[in-house]
């Protein structure tokens, strides 16, 4: 995914990937794989990726330590590397 800004006047093009993408039926799961060696600027840079995906479909960032699975004010689901691969119906998971 491309994104645009315009700095002093000039275009930019700033390369913004998502880790993979998945997709049944009408439904569709973006994925981001945070490197949290990079602390809260790479998880940051991760939500930026999503954040350009103007669509609905349920968006995840997994991290690389257990936390406790929960939602941001955005809509983005955190969840640990192990529930993510150990718990796949967590993934299924609805927004309240």
């Amino acid at each position: 995914m491309l994104k645009r800004k315009v700095r002093n006047g000039r275009s930019l093009a700033e390369q913004l990937e998502v880790s993979f993408v998945t997709n049944r039926l009408s439904r569709r799961i973006y994925v981001q794989v945070a490197d949290e060696s990079s602390g809260e600027f790479g998880v940051r840079a991760q939500k930026a990726a999503l954040m350009a995906i103007r669509d609905s479909f349920k968006k995840i960032i997994v991290l690389g330590r257990p936390i406790v699975p929960a939602y941001d004010e955005e809509g983005i689901f955190y969840i640990g590397f192990l529930d993510f691969l150990l718990k796949p119906e967590m993934l299924l998971w609805q927004r309240r």
